[in-house]
């Protein structure tokens, strides 16, 4: 049935240059948009949400120690990112490499995946926006927002089972994803230029949290650094740790949407590369000093919040006040542009799988004037403002989280397969270190993944189940590798 066809790697680099003589998208992004395209993706939830979280429930104060490493599992996958987004610059991401490198059946696998990331990961993202909109409504500017109006009707009991909360919907997170969904529908350098502005807010917002903050630490906070185990896996210890770079690793999902914008960039080549690391170098560091500031301001156990941000502030006392409302601002305009580049990414990776027939053509039309996949975004922008007005935001992270993971294994093991199946391509970037480096990647996400609750194991099996379906009902049959091999060409 064809699900080991590969796509053609030289057709894949006539598309990418605009010789295919097919509608492409409209190369603006230089690698300072990239690199802040990234820094908006990534910095957001994990500094205003989930460090709070992840500290009180599985690491304690050695939450500094998952950040280090998420973000090295991040750094090798990183490296094995750059090497196909400047080998090959279009859209698609992860599905796209996939594709060229282990066949039509991996390449879907890793393509459904990803709306976990993107999609879901946009609605959970604006809930969280809701939660600090709200507050900043009702502290900074003193109207309070019908509690029905801006909360989920479903809340998580247990692991598994969805009740009624008495809500009855999330309005502010549904017109936040409405918004940015017209913005990227009108273009990608409107939509840049909107993201540069409020990255350049959230990042100014952040070294000011650390800059005074670290004058306020209690270092008896600090101690013990690592909590003892209280006896099950993941609750403090060692294994608290593991467990929480797992959890928090949805904090740096945004890195790799870089590359989905690939074929917008002016030169991948050496853009994309410089897009995908420093922005992710740049926010490790950041996410490092930032938990380090919280659990010295805070206790950890104290952090177990939706805004632990502000909750640390607070604690420091009358001298930090004045960054309460700053704070505020900071995390509005941090969640916001999370959303946006979630926004921006899976548009471009449901294009990818429309042109090669995965699925049907309308994903991947091309507005006459604005040249963005404007069908595919607005289903996208629909989908998710749905979720994100129903759904609360716990039941989604992890799930984002272990999806993502998936896909970084898969682009690691993509590089492994490529140098030695063909070595001698042009590799404008080349991941240093190889087979080093795409087997630590692999070994390190893998770890990661293992830390996740079983109740996650289950959502992503019940969710990659739908997807082979709807793979073997429609893709299978519309797969123009498929018919270009049964002709006896290449696609």
């Amino acid at each position: 049935m064809g699900l080991g066809s590969r796509k053609s790697l030289e057709l894949l680099m006539k598309e990418a240059d605009g010789t295919s003589g097919e509608p492409t998208l409209k190369r603006t992004l230089g690698a300072l948009n990239l690199t802040l395209l990234g820094i908006g993706a990534i910095i957001g939830a994990g500094i205003f949400t989930l460090t709070g979280t992840a500290a009180a429930q599985y690491a304690g104060p050695a939450i500094v120690l998952a950040f280090v490493l998420a973000g090295t599992g991040c750094l090798f996958a990183g490296l094995c990112y750059a090497e196909f987004a400047s080998m090959i610059p279009i859209a698609g991401s992860a599905y796209t490499y996939g594709y060229a490198t282990l066949g039509e059946l991996v390449a879907w696998i890793i393509g459904w995946d990803l709306i976990l990331e993107y999609l879901f990961a946009a609605s959970a993202v604006a809930v969280g926006w809701s939660g600090y909109f709200n507050s900043f409504m009702r502290d900074i500017v003193g109207i309070n927002l019908p509690s029905a109006l801006v909360n989920a009707p479903f809340r998580v009991e247990g692991t598994h089972t969805l009740v009624m909360s008495g809500a009855i919907i999330n309005i502010p997170a549904m017109m936040l994803i409405g918004l940015l969904t017209t913005l990227l529908v009108v273009g990608i350098q409107e939509s840049t230029r909107f993201n540069n502005i409020m990255v350049f807010v959230k990042v100014t917002i952040v070294f000011l949290v650390i800059g005074f903050g670290f004058m306020y630490v209690t270092p008896s906070n600090w101690e013990p650094f690592i909590p003892p185990n209280t006896g099950k896996f993941g609750e403090f210890g060692w294994s608290g740790i593991v467990r929480a770079s797992g959890v928090i690793f949805f904090a740096y999902i945004g890195f790799d949407a870089v590359s989905t914008a690939a074929q917008e960039a002016k030169n991948p080549q050496r853009d994309l590369p410089i897009g995908i690391l420093g922005s992710l170098t740049i926010c490790t560091v950041l996410y490092i000093l930032m938990a380090r500031v919280m659990t010295g301001v805070a206790n950890y156990k104290d952090l177990n919040v939706p805004d632990p941000v502000y909750v640390a502030i607070a604690q420091a006392g009358p001298g930090l006040e004045w960054l309460r409302p700053l704070v505020s601002i900071g995390a509005i305009a941090g969640l916001a542009t999370v959303v946006l580049v979630m926004l921006l990414g899976q548009p471009r990776i449901f294009y990818a799988m429309s042109k090669d027939g995965l699925l049907p053509p309308i994903f991947s039309k091309v507005h006459p004037k604005f040249q963005t996949p404007y069908i595919s975004t607005i289903i996208t922008g629909s989908v998710a403002a749905v979720v994100a007005g129903l759904f609360p935001i716990g039941l989604l992270g992890e799930l984002v989280s272990i999806g993502t993971l998936l896909a970084f294994v898969i682009v690691s093991a993509g590089v492994l397969v490529l140098r030695y199946r063909q070595p001698n391509l042009h590799r404008p970037f080349r991941t240093p270190f190889v087979p080093l480096v795409p087997i630590l990647s692999i070994l390190i996400c893998g770890y990661m993944m293992t830390g996740l609750p079983g109740d996650t194991w289950l959502r992503l099996a019940i969710w990659l189940i739908i997807g082979l379906a709807i793979y073997f009902l429609y893709g299978n049959k519309h797969s123009r590798v498929q018919a270009a091999e049964r002709a006896g060409t290449k696609y």
